[in-house]
């Protein structure tokens, strides 16, 4: 019988990397509260209509990438390729937009028909926000500013925070009449897409990977050339603020991004922790798609974050794994030790704030502390005949591989002493 695995493009998660996972939601839930966000939860499934309604026709998204199919009612149903539609639509089935501003945050899968790559799935994760109800460059801030403080508390290598202005509906038409006199001499020398995009939405030629399209990309025409007063103002103020917070940034006006629903400002967020530089996350401003859901008039603004692609980064730039160790595994050499142990890990256990574990096996000192690795602990508490009869523990650093001698007379109290050292 053949051997059945996970699709491909998707994936397993198990210990101990689900522990990283854990670690990164806990940072996500805190930091969204400290600025104030509520969580949304959506279908995995939606109507194909609505994101390409709101993702646009011409989107790699849209035309290239969804699972899209056809349920028993004959009605075309496609899983979520991305977030920010499906929030838009459930802010809007609620109310939400009806009750003043709205900040709302998300984390959970999407799935895209792509080619699979490093920290790239068909099925993959993201955290984003959505800001909605806000139209001045404060807004844009705060979003910028709260990925910016995730990615920094991981202390990512090379992190480089890019922004630009692609203007509104009053300037965005001279500048697609300014790429499409860029571009059109050298229709013959675009990548396919290219070439199609050029006639259908140009201003997605610069968001272009085919290296044919390159010397073409850098020789265009900066969106600022264009830029409404209105829009330039917003934008200058978006700089003013980020100059304030002492976060560094570049204008970078090759920073489009993908989806057709962003207005003004956008942002990208890279590093050079996998080699070459790669998008972290991305976001910036959509005031027009909550009117093309059939909402009202509504400014929005918010960013996307992939889970997997960051945590690939973070793992890489990370000094040492054993410095994220924490934690006691007790150790114990013999039934009588066992017995004593698992007393102590219950009163541990119960008082709570270190992570405690213990394998009730006999085995060789040796192979409990292999699994004390694998459990990524920081300390290790052996208990063996000896130990007993000298009423104390060997507790092991296992970052310093240095010993020393703990009292153990009552377990209620050893507990208290392993609690208060926060291990």
């Amino acid at each position: 019988m053949s051997k059945i695995t996970a699709p491909r493009g998707t994936q397993d998660f198990i210990p101990p990397q689900t522990s990283r996972w854990q670690e990164l939601e806990a940072r996500i839930h805190d930091l969204t509260h400290d600025f104030g966000y509520g969580e949304v939860r959506t279908p995995i499934f939606e109507a194909t209509e609505l994101f390409v309604r709101g993702v646009g026709e011409t989107t790699d998204i849209v035309e290239k990438e969804m699972y899209t199919f056809k349920d028993k009612s004959e009605r075309l149903m496609t899983l979520r390729p991305e977030w920010t539609a499906p929030v838009v639509r459930a802010a809007l089935q609620h109310g939400l937009l009806g009750q003043g501003p709205q900040r709302l945050y998300y984390v959970g899968p999407i799935f895209r028909y792509e080619r699979p790559q490093a920290g790239r799935y068909r099925q993959s994760h993201q955290f984003g926000i959505e800001c909605f109800g806000f139209k001045g460059p404060e807004a844009d801030f705060e979003v910028i500013q709260l990925a910016w403080q995730l990615i920094a508390g991981y202390q990512l290598r090379g992190a480089t925070l890019f922004v630009n202005s692609i203007g509104d509906e009053a300037c965005r038409p001279k500048y697609r009449e300014a790429l499409t006199a860029h571009f059109g001499p050298h229709v013959e020398s675009l990548s396919e897409d290219s070439q199609r995009r050029l006639q259908r939405n140009p201003l997605r030629i610069l968001d272009s990977k085919a290296p044919e399209d390159r010397p073409f990309i850098e020789s265009a025409p900066p969106f600022e050339s264009v830029l409404c007063d209105a829009c330039r103002e917003h934008f200058e103020m978006v700089q003013h603020y980020l100059y304030e917070a002492e976060i560094p940034y570049q204008v970078n006006p090759r920073v489009v991004r993908g989806l057709d629903y962003y207005t003004r400002t956008v942002f990208e967020i890279e590093s050079d922790a996998l080699g070459a530089h790669s998008t972290v996350c991305g976001g910036g401003r959509y005031d027009g798609l909550v009117r093309a859901l059939g909402g009202p008039d509504t400014p929005a603004v918010g960013f996307a974050l992939g889970l997997e692609r960051f945590l690939t980064m973070v793992e890489a730039a990370a000094a040492s794994a054993e410095a994220q160790r924490r934690g006691i595994q007790f150790i114990a050499l013999g039934g009588e030790a066992r017995e004593r142990l698992v007393h102590l890990l219950g009163y541990v256990r119960k008082h709570g704030g270190v992570p405690a574990y213990m394998d009730y096996e006999e085995r060789k000192l040796l192979a409990h502390l292999k699994i004390a690795d694998r459990n990524n602990a920081r300390y290790a508490l052996i208990a063996g005949t000896q130990e007993l009869e000298e009423g104390s523990l060997v507790l092991r650093d296992l970052l310093s591989r240095t010993d020393r001698r703990i009292p153990f007379q009552f377990e209620k109290d050893t507990a208290a002493v392993l609690v208060e050292m926060g291990a």
